[in-house]
């Protein structure tokens, strides 16, 4: 078990802060290749740990596969994606989705990004400066986990802390053939509105602190992007939905409004943590070192993972 200053340096990397290397833990590696389909291919759970090589560049992703994962039953995968300075063994750590994983039965991929970022589209770093295809490296790593095992291909989701939630939205906008719904946190849409076109209706539940410092609940911050209100009324609108929005979720300081007469019968959900930070929702950790790095509060008045799921298990690829 880390000690206390151990985890609060992992997880202030997790949620953008701190730059730090945590590298792959000392995890296997393995190389693309293996055989495909339900019928040949079974995914090792030693494996925690894969390289590939897309876009001339060496790429990776971790790696968890449920005990209840039999290579027979065609499971769910989940897309984690960490925050800029971050990478996949922090937000491993840090949204704690393994845990959730193995009670609800689904695989999760926590992709590394070039250089600690991804390109969410005005934000950020290298990937965003670069012009690096995150989309197309995305699908690469649904391409290759189907191929090393019994993947459920009509149930791939996307979720992401910050400029992880960023590229969440911008694979809904870009990749909604292979993705089926989207969970970002403290991420809102900083793609050009004019370029989200996405080819079909697609359900999000997004998750917002009133009070984030980095990415304004009120739009705006370092990556310019839309308000959390605006990027939920563009969702409804891309998805074609009447009518206004349900309170589906109040406990605390936590209420979520949901719009659900959309086409495709597909829903549009926004979680307000009023008072929020730049948090994941129901990580208490990030709550005990806000006094030092001022991030704002974080709440367990809702658990992000399980609202998620809750969703997902709802919804696939039409």
């Amino acid at each position: 078990m880390q000690d206390r200053n151990e985890c609060v340096a992992w997880l202030a990397a997790c949620i953008g802060l701190l730059a730090s290397a945590c590298g792959s833990s000392g995890s296997d590696t393995v190389s693309v290749g293996a055989s495909l389909g339900c019928a040949d291919g079974t995914l090792d759970q030693s494996v925690v740990h894969v390289d590939l090589e897309f876009g001339g560049e060496s790429r990776s992703y971790e790696l968890h596969v449920p005990p209840s994962y039999d290579g027979n039953t065609p499971m769910p995968l989940l897309l984690n994606f960490h925050g800029f300075t971050s990478n996949g063994p922090q937000q491993q750590f840090f949204s704690e989705m393994d845990g959730t994983a193995d009670e609800r039965g689904f695989v999760v991929a926590y992709p590394n990004g070039i250089a600690s970022s991804w390109n969410g589209g005005s934000c950020c770093g290298a990937a965003q400066a670069e012009d690096i295809d995150d989309v197309g490296f995305a699908r690469a790593v649904i391409d290759d986990i189907g191929g090393r095992g019994c993947i459920d291909l009509s149930r791939v989701y996307a979720a992401g802390m910050s400029n992880g939630g960023f590229l969440s939205h911008r694979l809904a906008c870009e990749a909604a053939d292979v993705i089926a719904a989207i969970g970002p946190v403290a991420g809102v849409l900083v793609l050009d509105p004019a370029k989200c076109t996405p080819s079909r209706p697609i359900s999000v539940i997004q998750f917002y602190g009133t009070e984030d410092p980095l990415v304004p609940y009120d739009g705006g911050g370092l990556a310019g992007g839309l308000s959390a209100p605006e990027t939920q009324a563009g969702w409804a609108e891309r998805n074609g939905c009447t009518g206004g929005s349900t309170v589906t979720y109040s406990n605390g300081d936590v209420t979520c409004e949901t719009i659900d007469q959309c086409d495709g019968n597909v829903t549009v959900t926004m979680c307000t943590v009023e008072g929020g930070g730049h948090c994941w929702p129901g990580q208490t950790l990030c709550g005990q070192i806000l006094e030092s790095i001022d991030l704002g509060r974080s709440t367990t008045d809702i658990i992000a993972n399980e609202a998620m799921w809750d969703l997902f298990e709802t919804v696939n690829l039409p």
